[in-house]
This record gives C-alpha cells, sequence and structure tokens, in this order.
C-alpha cells in the first residue's frame, strides 16, 4: 500500500533569478544565476549532484526539445537529464522528478531547475494556440483572458453574487498582491497599486481589467534535494522537508459531460485532497501557514481559496475583503506578489513558488517574513478552466 511521500525527502538549497524583462541575458545565463544560488545555499559541489530535471513549457527556440541545456551550461558530470513539460506545472513537475528519484532510493541527490525565457518566445512570450485536433476542437478561438473572464461569470452565477461583489474581491487580491511585491527584491513588478486604480483599469475580457491579469516575465530557479539523513550529515540543522506532491490532471468530465458549472477546478480540488492526506493535514485553514498560488488571473486565486477547501464555497470573497489572506491574515498568500508581480515564466513558475516557502519557513524573507510559518503550500493551475492540470506541494519544518 501506498504510504507517500512525508518527510523523506529533504530541500537543501534553492535559487531564483531576478524575474523581468531580462532582454540582457539568455536562458543559460538564468539557468547559472539561479544554480549558482542554489548550490551555494546547498554548500555542496556540483559533482555531487547525480541527476537533474529541467523544466521547460514552450521555450524551445532558446533551449531545445531536450534536457541538454541544462548538462551543457552547468557542465553536469555525464549524469541523467530529463526535460519535463505539463503547461503551467512544468516546474513543480521537475521538482516532483527530483523528489520522487530521492524518495525511491535511486539517488541521494538530485537537481531541479525550471527556467523560460518568455519574452523571446512567440509575439511577446504569448505564442499562438498549436494546432491538432485537441486545439481545433476545444478551443479554436480561445485566448487566456477570456477563458478565465468565464469563470469569473459562472462563478458569480453559480454562487447568487453580483458582479460588483466578485470585481471588489479581485481587486483587493491584486492590491494585496502588489503590495507584497513592492517588497520582493526579485519581482518583477514592484509598486503597490490602490483598489481604485484596479477597478479603474483598462478593461482585457470583462470582468477582467489590466491589473487581473499577470505579466509575461523571464525567469529561472533551482532545487537541490536529498534525504533528511544526508541532510544532517551536511550539517543542516533548520532544514526544509516535502510533506506532500500531488497532480490531478483533468479526464473529460467537467468539460463533456458532468454537472460542472465553470465555476471551479475540480482539479485543484481533488489534488489538494491528496495532498492533504499524504501531509496529514485535516483541517487546512488552521494547519497551513501560507501559500502560493496559480494566480494568473486573481479570479483563478479567488476560486482556488475555495478549491484547497480553506475557504467555504461561495465565502471566498468575504475571507478576501476581511483580510484573512493578506501578509498579515491568517494565511498568507502571495507573500511575494505571486505570478501577479513575478509574471510567470512558465518552466520557472511551480519552483518560484517553492523558493519562496523555503525562505518563509527558513526566516529569511526580510520585510515580508510570514510569523512562524510551519507548513507551506503552493499551487499550479495549467491549461484552461475546463481542460487543465493542477498541482499541490505542501513543505515544511522538517519538526512539524
Amino acid at each position: 500500500m501506498a504510504t507517500g511521500i512525508k518527510d523523506k525527502v529533504a530541500i537543501i538549497g534553492m535559487g531564483c533569478t531576478k524575474f523581468g524583462e531580462r532582454w540582457d541575458v539568455g536562458a543559460e545565463e538564468l539557468i547559472v544565476e539561479a544554480f549558482q544560488e542554489c548550490i551555494e545555499d546547498a554548500g555542496i559541489d556540483r559533482n555531487e549532484i547525480q541527476a537533474a530535471w529541467q523544466g521547460t513549457c514552450i521555450d524551445e527556440v532558446n533551449v531545445g526539445k531536450s534536457a541538454l541545456a541544462l548538462a551543457l551550461t552547468l557542465h553536469l558530470p555525464y549524469i541523467p537529464v530529463t526535460r519535463t513539460e505539463n503547461f503551467c506545472a512544468t516546474g513543480t513537475e521537475a521538482f516532483r522528478g527530483a523528489v520522487y528519484a530521492v524518495a525511491s532510493g535511486a539517488y541521494d541527490i538530485c537537481l531541479a531547475l525550471g527556467v523560460e525565457k518568455l519574452k523571446d518566445t512567440g509575439y511577446g512570450g504569448l505564442p499562438s494556440i498549436g494546432g491538432g485536433s485537441l486545439a481545433f476542437f476545444t478551443m479554436p478561438n480561445m485566448t487566456a483572458p477570456g477563458g478565465f473572464a468565464m469563470l469569473a461569470q459562472g462563478y458569480a452565477a453559480k454562487h447568487g453574487l453580483s458582479m460588483d461583489e466578485v470585481k471588489k474581491a479581485m481587486a483587493h487580491i491584486s492590491a494585496k498582491s502588489h503590495y507584497n511585491g513592492s517588497l520582493s527584491p526579485k519581482a518583477h513588478l514592484q509598486r503597490p497599486v490602490s483598489e481604485d486604480q484596479i477597478l479603474n483599469s483598462p478593461m482585457i475580457a470583462y470582468p477582467l481589467g489590466l491589473y487581473d491579469c499577470c505579466g509575461v516575465s523571464d525567469g529561472a530557479a533551482a532545487a537541490i534535494v536529498t534525504t533528511p539523513e544526508i541532510a544532517r550529515s551536511l550539517g543542516k540543522k533548520d532544514y526544509v522537508t516535502v510533506k506532500a506532491l500531488q497532480i490531478a490532471i483533468s479526464s473529460g468530465e467537467e468539460l463533456q459531460y458532468d454537472n460542472w458549472d465553470f465555476d471551479h477546478f475540480v482539479t485543484t480540488s481533488k489534488a489538494s485532497s491528496l495532498a492533504y492526506k499524504e501531509a496529514g493535514v485535516n483541517n487546512p485553514r488552521e494547519e497551513i501557514s501560507m501559500m502560493e498560488v496559480h494566480d494568473c488571473f486573481s479570479i483563478t486565486e479567488l476560486v482556488t481559496y475555495e478549491d484547497l477547501h480553506i475557504s467555504e464555497r461561495g465565502k471566498a470573497p468575504k475571507d478576501v475583503m476581511e483580510g484573512f489572506y493578506d501578509i498579515n491574515g491568517k494565511i498568507p498568500c502571495q507573500p511575494d506578489g505571486g505570478l501577479k508581480c513575478f509574471g510567470h515564466p512558465i518552466g520557472a513558475s511551480g519552483i518560484r513558488m517553492l523558493y519562496e516557502m523555503y525562505l518563509q519557513l527558513l526566516g529569511r524573507a526580510g520585510k515580508r517574513q510570514v510569523q512562524n510559518p510551519k507548513l507551506g503550500l503552493t499551487h499550479n493551475l495549467g491549461g484552461f478552466p475546463f481542460m487543465n492540470i493542477n498541482s499541490v506541494a505542501i513543505i515544511g519544518r522538517h519538526d512539524v
């Protein structure tokens, strides 16, 4: 019977680049920037890494289809290096490969690194949807803002809320994240924005305005994982362990034949329930200390609060307006500003989220430090409301 991976894997080092419009560097330089911080933090030699995973989603123009870019750039010692791609969960998928390899006993020390030079891809980082029957049948004219605008409409209708109520909650979410981002030196956007500015910004796809949408950025992030025993042998006393890591992918039910009302993400609900069980979390509203969720749009973050079983169905706007998810609230969400302020270089985002949770758990987050965190949750959503991938990871202090 499966027992899960709780506390079988320790994170001993992490690194993250400055996110933004990094026109001055290529993907290779971003890889090096993230890796240098990561390996110095881990306190090991590069030759001690036994296997690696590279997360890159659509940036094949710069890094190619294989993981050779990672192996060549870092001069890794002829070890297995695997490229992963799973839509917006790509970075977490790379992390999952490294974590499962250590948990299985196949390797002692592994690297996961996600990178995306998105500003150099497609039209300003927004490539067109590829061909094939899947795209033609399910989303021939779909845009990301259009798809998630429909989610906002579905959510309001499902719970009997006015669009003004939903928009005000979304504005608070974005303002909260922009404030947190102003405290994050590696964020792309570092300027506070008021709720009035957000509500009066240009409309992108009703009801989503400019500040309800995350930006397009370049970036990379990395993690080195090993066993808790090896972590202690390296002199790590206050290290972080992986408590759970789950991914759920749409089966087609919500799109084709289930009683789904376009108001939430079935996959987030499924993945989070499995993650809580694996981590031994019985009441996430009381036990989770902080979160980084996939706020590609402010409505996504709002809905995710409920899909993570923290806010009751239809009650997330009330929690938002009461400050439950603010930096000084019960469960701070996006303490570093989230995708809203970092943008979304797809291959890097999942590991960047873990990086913030890691810093917070070790008390290294500076002005945005959450008080006495014990468990941090990260969440990635890939795809569209009706067809998606959701990953949920929980990490925490080794003594929790």
